[in-house]
Formats: C-alpha cells, structure tokens, sequence
C-alpha cells in the first residue's frame, strides 16, 4: 500500500524547513501538512506605526517579511523559512493580542455583533529572496453579553490571539459566520501557503 503524503511533502521533499513563529496553531497546520520542520522564534519590534491602521495589508506584510528576514540572517541560505502574521481589521483599526484582560473585553465587546476582517501574510524565504501574499477573511460575531465575554476572558484563550479570540477554540461558538478562508482565521491560511509554494519553489 502506498503511502499517503500531501502534495506540499512532495514539493518540499528533502528541505530543510524553518518555521519562523511559536504559534502552536501554525505548527500543527503544517504537521498536519505532512511537514518536517524545526521551529524558531524571531525577535522583531511589532509595534504600529501611526500609519498602519490605514494600511493593513501593509502592517502584516512588513511584520511578516521581517519575521521571515530575522531567521534567514541567522541560517544556511539554502534553508526555506515560512513566517507569517495575522491581525484583526475593524472601524479602521488593527487589533493584535490583547496585553492584559481589559484589552480583551475592549476587543470583544467592540467585535460583537458585527462583521471584521482578519489579514495574515504568508512570507517564504530562501536564498535572500523573499515572496509574500495576503489572505483576507471576513468574520461575523453574534452579539455577546457581559458575561459572556468575561466568562472566555476567563478561560485564558484570548490571550495570545489576534482580536483576542480563536476561531478553533471556544471562541468558535461566537461566530455566525465567515467569509473566505477558515485556516486564516486560525492564523496560516493554507491553500494560499500551498500555491505560493507551488508557484514559486523554483524561483527563491
């Protein structure tokens, strides 16, 4: 019986891979892939700018470029690093994780009941080169009472997560719907990670 491997396995068959993020929702994505890689935390300054909220996709894009950037700098050139950043976009405002709870109930309560967007950029690097893409989804809260927010504050899950929730977690039961790619949501949109891989091996 043949084994059963995903289309990127085959692609990036005898690579070494650098993932460039501790995000346990990332590593699992790309485990579930069929993926073997080794995990490397950057260390970047995120911080805003003033003219990042109106310019999202730019905001991801460079964080994301130099996640990717921070950890080719320290390997071997021929080593592929994957990074990627994801952010919550409402009223004309990026919402990253919360820093402490009264972020995460400002996020919530702000979100219920309406309808925001989550970017995440995908940024591969090898060889010096660096390409990148940007996925966007639409996302629908049903309106949530006081109790409801602090009672998920209270399970700790909004606490290392863009918007201050999780689309995979208990944070799912607050959706009404989406628009676009679940697996952004979570934080690695994968068919847009497939594609850029599938498009672009042969040219970083």
């Amino acid at each position: 019986m043949r084994n059963r491997v995903s289309m990127l396995h085959i692609i990036l068959k005898n690579k070494d891979i650098i993932l460039a993020s501790a995000s346990p929702r990332r590593q699992e994505l790309l485990k579930m892939l069929g993926l073997n890689f080794m995990v490397m935390k950057p260390d970047i300054d995120e911080s805003l700018l003033d003219t990042d909220h109106k310019n999202p996709r730019g905001y991801v894009k460079r964080i994301a470029s130099k996640k990717c950037r921070f950890i080719m700098d320290m390997e071997d050139p021929k080593n592929i690093v994957i990074a990627a950043d994801t952010i919550v976009y409402f009223q004309k405002e990026i919402f990253g994780k919360p820093e402490n709870e009264k972020d995460a109930f400002d996020f919530l309560s702000r979100l219920s009941g309406q309808t925001h967007i989550v970017y995440t950029c995908i940024a591969i690097g090898q060889n010096n080169k660096i390409i990148t893409d940007i996925a966007e989804t639409s996302v629908t809260f049903c309106h949530l009472s006081f109790e409801e927010i602090q009672q998920y504050i209270d399970t700790k899950e909004p606490m290392d997560k863009a918007g201050g929730y999780g689309i995979q977690g208990y944070g799912a039961q607050f959706i009404e719907k989406i628009d676009g790619c679940y697996f952004n949501v979570m934080g690695f949109p994968v068919n847009m990670f497939y594609k850029l891989i599938a498009e672009n091996i042969d040219k970083i």
